[in-house]
């Protein structure tokens, strides 16, 4: 029986007009693009690698 994946979900919080430029191209990855967009995503370290970099923008739920 196949082990059922993990997600996470994440919720754009923040803007990314300021920032850093590789800031905005982080949630551009995680597909967000606009305020209060939310996404379901793989909960691996790739993914939690960009949520770091832009913790201060979005929201997590597991």
């Amino acid at each position: 029986m196949p082990d059922p994946k993990k997600t996470v979900k994440v919720t754009q919080t923040g803007s990314p007009i300021g920032r850093k430029p590789g800031q905005k191209e982080t949630l551009i990855g995680l597909g967000l693009n606009k305020l209060h967009r939310s996404r379901e995503l793989e909960d691996t370290p790739a993914v939690r690698g960009m949520i770091r970099k832009v913790a201060h923008l979005v929201r997590v739920e597991d």
